[in-house]
């Protein structure tokens, strides 16, 4: 079994880029849950599957692959590649509503679990929002990346067009208020190390992580 590194955090926490590198460094594999999320979301808009509603959703028609590795990051259902298009604003703007459909989590939680099983790596980077508390909580690392809501928002805005800077704010903040009603990623739980990295840069994040890691391992 692969060992986990556990890893969450709110939007432009750099909880992505830092976790992608931190497995790069330590030849570890990487896992972004939040893309599954999306492509549900995905599969829901292109009307591959049914809008996730019941307690007992069955998700056995939900196509789904993801590369582990972080220098060849992927990410595909039903034959498509969708590793961009799970990133437009109109599959953003409607995650949260699959998400929070408590089925939806669950079979999440069980395809987490399942993907680190099968990759074969000596570890995983795993990042998402409730991989300290819910889909890992025995990983002998459990990290939980923050920063302001001032620089969350300005590390986001650069990512984007200047077209959907409009809906920058309006997304970013609606979807961790929608978020936290389901699982806490704001705050660190019982014996989750916090990384604040308003005050870091990139480097100085990725180092940071790393010295814990490290430490704890």
């Amino acid at each position: 079994m692969a060992t986990i590194i556990a890893i969450d955090g709110p939007a432009g926490s750099g909880k992505s880029s830092v976790s992608k590198e931190v497995a790069r460094r330590l030849g570890f594999g990487y896992l972004d849950t939040g893309a599954a999320y999306r492509a549900l979301a995905w599969a829901v808009a292109e009307g591959r599957v049914s809008r996730p509603v019941a307690e007992d959703e069955n998700f056995d028609g939900f196509d789904y692959a993801i590369s582990l590795n972080p220098d060849d990051f992927w990410v595909r259902s039903f034959g498509v590649d969708i590793t961009d298009a799970i990133r437009l604003p109109r599959i953003a703007e409607s995650v949260s509503a699959v998400a929070s459909v408590p089925a939806v989590r669950k079979f999440m939680k069980e395809l987490t679990r399942t993907l680190v099983a099968q990759s074969q790596l000596a570890g995983v980077v795993v990042e998402g929002r409730d991989i300290t508390t819910v889909v890992a909580p025995d990983a002998p690392v459990r990290l939980l990346l923050t920063a302001s809501e001032e620089i969350r928002l300005e590390r986001r805005a650069k990512e984007l067009s200047p077209e959907d800077l409009a809906t920058l704010r309006k997304q970013v903040l609606e979807r961790d208020k929608s978020d936290s009603k389901v699982v806490d990623f704001m705050k660190p739980a019982e014996g989750v190390d916090l990384v604040d990295t308003t005050n870091l840069d990139f480097e100085q994040s990725v180092q940071a992580v790393l010295s814990i890691i490290r430490e704890q391992l």
